[in-house]
């Protein structure tokens, strides 16, 4: 059994950022991270060991410190208006990727188009997006199309920084053949570590026969990475932790590829090469 390891996987610089940023603001007193940081169980044990609370972005006394960070995944700016004014301290742990797409949502809205995100209803950077924007609606499949509100001549669409780039394209020419009479501005929001993640994928794709996907169960950008093998019929093995792989998983596999989620640690994909190196040594 042949392993290889995709170009490009694992940890992107946004999420390394937050880490640091957490771990920094922990050691200074303590802190609350108003979700979880990152979509990924071995970093959030990581900072539990190091003292840092979970809190609820959506309660804005709940917090059990004065001092609290918004996750990597970005936050309303009426959130963080409601923490301050409760009295806390509010620390930013927004990827700049993620901020970056508020900001072409808030130009396309105060250019008076009607903001549309593209991406996975009730995620929390998604709620992040469209938060100060009560009118903005969400399309996460073709079905959302035809839901799209009547009279409206302009919509300005971006994306949910971890969607599929070739799906995202999709529904935006589902989007103007459905409104032909409107005009539909796209600007491309997925950010490059997750494109550069789902390139690495295809090229796994091209010579193996199962892939490994390493990264939280929860977290978006690992499970378009492994719904991306298993539509190329591929084996398609998603796990958080090495213990988790068994020799039985790999009955007849002969090239054997290796990507990770860009919340996952760079320990964390070591660890799994290492155990994936042991069963295919029996």
């Amino acid at each position: 059994m042949k392993i290889i390891l995709a170009e490009h996987f694992g940890m992107c610089f946004g999420v390394r950022d937050a880490i640091a940023e957490a771990e920094r603001l922990a050691s200074d007193g303590s802190l609350t991270i108003l979700g979880q940081l990152v979509h990924n169980p071995v970093v959030r044990e990581r900072l539990r060991q190091r003292g840092v609370l979970e809190g609820d972005l959506d309660e804005s006394s709940g917090a059990r410190s004065t001092q609290v960070l918004i996750t990597a995944h970005g936050a309303s700016d009426a959130k963080r208006k409601a923490w301050r004014a409760a009295g806390y301290t509010v620390a930013d742990g927004t990827c700049p990727l993620v901020r970056r797409a508020h900001e072409q949502l808030r130009r396309l809205a105060e250019a008076g188009f009607c903001p549309v995100v593209i991406g996975q209803r009730g995620h929390v950077e998604v709620q992040g997006l469209t938060g100060d924007f009560p009118g903005a609606f969400v399309i996460e499949s073709l079905a959302d199309i035809a839901a799209l509100p009547e009279g409206k001549r302009r919509f300005g669409v971006i994306s949910q920084t971890t969607q599929p780039l070739a799906h995202v394209h999709s529904l935006v020419s589902a989007m103007r053949r459905a409104r032909p009479e409107a005009e539909v501005k796209f600007c491309d929001t997925v950010c490059q570590p997750t494109k550069n993640r789902q390139n690495a994928l295809q090229q796994l794709l091209a010579t193996c026969d199962t892939i490994v996907v390493v990264g939280g169960y929860n977290s978006n950008n690992t499970r378009q990475l492994v719904a991306a093998a298993q539509a190329r019929n591929r084996r398609a093995i998603h796990i958080e932790r090495p213990e988790e792989l068994r020799p039985q998983l790999f009955e007849g596999a002969e090239n054997v590829g290796l990507t990770a989620g860009t919340s996952t640690l760079p320990e964390t994909v070591a660890a799994v090469h290492v155990r994936l190196r042991e069963i295919a040594a029996r």
